[in-house]
């Protein structure tokens, strides 16, 4: 862990629009870091005003000084800043999250104090990151993710959720509905050889989905590696019962790794810390592990 920190500029970060609580809490972290900080640390509130638009406000926040820029958001919103922050060239700026969203696996998992205790303390240490490549070095293009990039199951579902409404009873019947029809994939891994997958999970983080525990892993990454956690092609009652065991026993001991390359033969969505985005048929994906690669509070 590094020295503490005493903050240049405090950068909150925030939906206006959100759903949840983001602007309520945003507002409620400015007042309280006015009392607990110096006189000399510039508090911003910044609100968003497009998709996207926190990669641009994190990496203009991140880029000179000693920065913290703090994302009131889900796992997605703080992917957006995590992304802008590594744009930024800084590597000493940090990163916070005050959790307001539906996905939280970050926050729930890292977080080890009330956030404004831990930027008033300053201490800041540093994790690893995960980082996925897409299409090659020539035509490719990189993100990171702070907590977990998963392919098949977990996507799709996603997706559909996304088009459903809201509620749990809802929800409920959309991920029946989804899972019914679900269907597995296959890649190309390295060695040539096909696979095919219900799920090819790629964890930062032990836990994910509020519930499921995906490995025995440390809740603190940053030992250099990222666990794969795969769920080959099965009988779909076998698939609900290792996702039960899962959210009660959780799957044990998974495999870590480096880093891990394959190539897609169809079009496949993929989530990146709750956000689903997607990648052509014959594409080249490489993960990697970026070892401590960000600054966040601890």
């Amino acid at each position: 862990m590094d020295s503490p920190r005493a903050f240049d500029t405090v950068s909150i970060i925030f939906n206006p629009n959100s759903t949840g609580d983001a602007p309520k809490l945003a507002g409620e972290l400015h007042e309280q870091l006015r009392e607990l900080l110096s006189d000399k640390t510039e508090i911003r509130l910044q609100p968003t005003e497009h998709a996207g638009h926190a990669i641009d406000l994190a990496r203009e926040a991140a880029a000179a000084g000693n920065a913290l820029v703090v994302s009131v958001s889900g796992d997605g919103g703080y992917n957006e800043v995590v992304n802008g922050v590594m744009d930024s060239g800084n590597s000493d700026a940090v990163c916070a999250v005050l959790a307001a969203g539906n996905a939280n696996d970050h926050s729930r998992v890292t977080g080890r104090k009330p956030l404004a205790e831990a930027i008033s303390e300053g201490h800041v240490r540093r994790i690893d990151l995960l980082r996925i490549s897409t299409g090659g070095n020539s035509t490719g293009r990189s993100e990171y993710a702070h907590s977990y990039i998963g392919f098949g199951l977990t996507p799709i579902m996603a997706i559909d959720l996304e088009k459903g409404s809201k509620g749990a009873i809802k929800e409920m019947f959309s991920v029946v509905r989804t899972f019914s029809k679900f269907k597995p994939f296959e890649i190309r891994q390295k060695n040539g050889v096909r696979r095919r997958f219900d799920s090819l999970v790629f964890a930062n983080i032990s836990q994910m989905a509020k519930y499921a525990t995906l490995s025995e892993a440390d809740d603190h990454p940053s030992d250099g590696k990222f666990e794969v956690i795969t769920f080959p092609h099965m009988a779909k009652w076998r698939i609900l019962l290792t996702a039960l065991r899962a959210t009660t026993k959780g799957l044990g001991d998974q495999p870590s790794m480096e880093s891990y390359q394959f190539t897609t033969l169809k079009p496949i969505p993929y989530q990146i810390d709750g956000e689903v985005k997607s990648v052509a048929a014959r594409t080249d994906i490489r993960i990697d592990s970026v070892p401590r690669a960000l600054a966040i509070l601890g």
